[in-house]
């Protein structure tokens, strides 16, 4: 029995595939949007919003999923799923700008949120000046080895340092900022004489720690509790006009949280520090997920695979899987670890992630260098 031959197009393949089947050229442009599709979450939607939104998209030939009551009239507010291929979107965000209700401002994001991605990843070095790292041991405790790995790391081609003087590692203790303080200052002591200009970052959940080393020459503060550890981390960052790193953190993993939509609940709660750190008059922000705090192993992979989706609060994101319990390895093993890291970075770097936090800067750097060759088949 005869039988026809079906594969799947890859969307990001549409172009050349097109090009393949010898489609018209000068239509191309217009047939590429034809064929992507996206699949949209749009939050909190008043019934009127939904409703129109909901018949325009049926208009075009898309759809857009509203919660039941919408319809019954039950419903004050509905997060809705607009869907549609990218020709489909683009009409309906035009149509939307003549609608009432702030429509026209939700027409103008769709036709943002379908812009592509800057595809540029850079790297963060992770230098722990601890005794006590899940990862290194504290072999750069003492400050002698912590200033060769800086240079070291720096010589690797980090585009940030992150220093940590606090392990936040699983049943770890506290660390006082004096005490945090003690263990930086010899680095950043160092980085000022040797007038080093790559961007620091410090590891601390500590707005005295913060406004210590951000007085000392630091650039970035990485708070990896998300402003929950210390309320007065934003209007000390704000202060000094610095940057910040904004971590999700739902408790200790060891209290074992729960999630009923880890998505929803982490891109809601990064939203929320977003604004608290506008109030405050930061304007370099970068979000992280948090892999590994206040999760299960099957909650990070689910944040892995689904990266692109915290893409919409429109802020640069950095995603730290380095060495880190998820890759199920046994403790002391860094260079399985280094080499599973890299392989699960490689897949944030095809999503477009903007930074990674790592260990092995070096492998990480010849797998960024590879993506540069073979990135645009994706």
């Amino acid at each position: 029995m005869d039988k026809f031959l079906l594969k799947e197009v890859k969307a990001s393949y549409i172009a050349s595939e097109l090009n393949n089947i010898g489609f018209d050229v000068s239509y191309r442009n217009i047939a590429e949007d034809k064929f992507r599709y996206k699949n949209i979450k749009i939050y909190a939607l008043s019934v009127a919003q939904a409703n129109i939104l909901k018949q325009t998209a049926l208009s075009f030939g898309a759809d857009c999923a509203v919660n039941r009551d919408v319809i019954t009239g039950k419903a004050e507010k509905s997060d809705v799923i607009l869907c549609g291929s990218y020709s489909q979107l683009k009409k309906i965000a035009k149509k939307l700008k003549a609608q009432p209700f702030k429509l026209a401002i939700l027409g103008d994001e769709i036709i943002n949120f379908l812009e592509p991605r800057k595809k540029e990843t850079k790297l963060a070095g992770i230098l722990n000046v601890t005794p006590n790292s899940f990862s290194d041991g504290g072999m750069y405790y003492e400050p002698d080895n912590a200033l060769k790995r800086l240079i070291s790391l720096i010589e690797e081609g980090s585009d940030i340092i992150d220093i940590g003087a606090e392990s936040t590692k699983p049943f770890a203790e506290p660390v006082s900022a004096e005490e945090q303080i003690r263990r930086l200052t010899p680095v950043l002591d160092f980085i000022k004489k040797e007038n080093i200009k790559i961007p620091i970052s410090i590891d601390t959940r500590s707005s005295k720690v913060a406004e210590y080393v951000l007085d000392n020459g630091a650039d970035i503060i990485n708070d990896v509790s998300g402003f929950d550890y210390d309320e007065k981390m934003p209007e000390i960052i704000g202060k000094y006009n610095s940057a910040v790193i904004i971590q999700h953190s739902k408790g200790r993993t060891e209290n074992k949280p729960h999630y009923d939509n880890i998505i929803d609940e982490i891109s809601i709660s990064l939203k929320n520090k977003i604004e608290i750190a506008e109030s405050c008059g930061i304007k370099k922000i970068i979000i992280d997920p948090g892999i590994g705090f206040g999760k299960s192993r099957e909650d990070n992979f689910e944040i892995l695979a689904r990266i692109s989706e915290f893409f919409f609060l429109n802020y640069p994101v950095m995603v730290g899987v380095s060495r880190k319990s998820l890759l199920g390895v046994r403790e002391n093993d860094n260079s399985l670890k280094d080499t599973l890291s890299t392989a699960l970075a490689y897949q944030l770097v095809r999503e477009g992630v903007d930074y990674l936090r790592v260990h092995n800067v070096q492998m990480h750097k010849k797998m960024l260098n590879s993506f540069t060759h073979i990135g645009n088949l994706y």
